[in-house]
């Protein structure tokens, strides 16, 4: 069973920073793209930013400058660090993960959700 495990969430004043952590244990064969999600109160959820094995990035326009989306391989963790918090950029706060698992005699790449963290930035 195949588990991501997000942290570093919490409460902060507009203009700090927050850095997210997201770990993936179990029986992992690969990971290809990670990423981060977020969904406000009442909205839908939305793509914050997205990286691939290989290091390539992807941002929202909103977080374009602010956020920084990081891997590490070795651990099979990801990570967001948040500069310049806004009030909007409050969420809560989903790490995604394409992981390489063995079903049966199988290999299947299935995509995994965390549980979510929150993250309520005061104006």
């Amino acid at each position: 069973q195949v588990q991501l495990v997000e942290s570093g969430g919490g409460l902060v004043q507009a203009g700090g920073s927050l850095r997210l952590s997201c770990a993936a244990s179990g029986t992992i064969l690969r990971i290809d793209a990670m990423g981060w999600y977020r969904q406000a109160s009442g909205k839908q959820r939305e793509l914050v930013a997205d990286i691939n094995s290989d290091g390539n990035t992807n941002y929202a326009d909103s977080v374009k400058g602010r956020f920084t989306i990081s891997r590490d391989n070795a651990k099979n963790m990801v990570y967001l660090q948040m500069n310049s918090l806004k009030h909007d950029d409050t969420a809560v706060y989903y790490c995604n993960a394409d992981v390489m698992v063995s079903v049966g005699l199988s290999d299947r790449l299935r995509e995994i959700w965390g549980q979510g963290t929150l993250v309520t930035v005061s104006s």
